[in-house]
């Protein structure tokens, strides 16, 4: 019969860094810099106590402790009090550095959670940039004079997307974002107007009855989701029974204009575009019609910050001089 033989048993071995688990371990917490340094500036324990509001054997012990933690004496007792060492000196010099950072670090996430401080990416779409930023940017550096503020250009399609994956913190829609997850709040309006070639024949009219425009081809903005058009343009015309076809869509209104330059139909824009007119397209009131876009601030309702309020107050400021 054969005989077993036992195979050679591997012997594994863990070696654990025990010194320097030893030394993250002791590293000193700010507690115990803010009190070496005390000691080191004070010159003495007892005075560093006292300053310390604190009693001088825990003191002391402390010093002690961090002696051990560091592996060298930081001070020279004397009979005048304590004489830093000189590897005393070097971590001095570190320490005052570590305790300054960290009042930094606390000062800067106060400052944040008060919204006196962060940084705020503001999306704009172009037909309101001209007429909101100068007057948005001063209110802003007036009230939050410390928040890093930055601007990005948005427009009807991609401000849904900017805002739910924060490339912006904020932005200002025209009209005002309906979607899940997006808080909207109201912060101005533009009255509807018509843009046209200039050579039209309806541009010679000083205003435009809405059933002039039925047949005519329209140059229409970006479809909310839905099988229905419930912009503001589209229940405009339902509620006087005129009917427009649609012509184009575009995704800007400055885009629209160039459209109507080219001939290929009207827009129904809010009188804010006119500062994006090119020459050849002029702007007619709607006659005997108070139809109006809303402005909106925009912005993730999961987005709670502190900056939010003081924004608004600079938006409403800012737009209110457009009326």
């Amino acid at each position: 019969m054969a005989q077993m033989i036992d195979a050679p048993q591997q012997v594994v071995q863990y070696c654990f860094p025990e010194k320097a688990y030893a030394q993250r371990m002791a590293t000193p917490d700010l507690r115990t810099l803010r009190y070496f340094v005390a000691v080191a500036e004070e010159r003495s324990v007892g005075k560093a106590a006292r300053r310390l509001n604190m009693a001088q054997p825990p003191l002391s012990v402390h010093i002690k402790n961090l002696e051990a933690a560091v592996g060298t004496p930081l001070f020279r007792r004397a009979a005048h009090g304590m004489e830093i060492t000189d590897a005393g000196n070097a971590l001095f010099r570190r320490a005052k550095e570590a305790l300054l950072l960290a009042n930094e670090g606390f000062d800067a996430a106060r400052a944040v959670g008060s919204g006196s401080r962060g940084r705020l990416t503001i999306g704009t779409m172009v037909v309101l940039s001209y007429l909101v930023l100068p007057r948005l940017e001063n209110e802003l550096r007036r009230r939050l004079p410390e928040v890093e503020i930055q601007y990005a250009e948005l427009n009807a399609v991609n401000n849904v997307s900017a805002l739910t994956n924060s490339d912006v913190s904020v932005a200002i829609c025209i009209p005002p974002i309906a979607q899940a997850g997006i808080a909207a709040e109201r912060i101005g309006s533009q009255p509807l107007m018509l843009a046209v070639r200039s050579d039209s024949p309806l541009a010679r009219l000083p205003s435009i009855p809405l059933t002039r425009l039925s047949g005519l081809p329209l140059i229409g903005l970006p479809m909310p989701e839905g099988d229905v058009d419930k912009s503001v343009v589209a229940s405009l015309l339902r509620r006087h029974d005129v009917s427009m076809p649609i012509a184009q869509r575009v995704e800007t209104m400055v885009s629209a204009l160039a459209l109507v330059l080219a001939g290929k139909g009207v827009a129904i824009l809010p009188a804010c575009a006119q500062i994006g007119r090119p020459p050849g397209v002029v702007f007619r009131a709607l006659r005997n019609v108070d139809a109006r876009m809303e402005i909106a601030a925009c912005w993730r309702s999961d987005w709670d910050s502190p900056l939010i309020e003081p924004f608004l107050v600079c938006a409403r400021a800012a737009v209110r001089e457009l009326a």
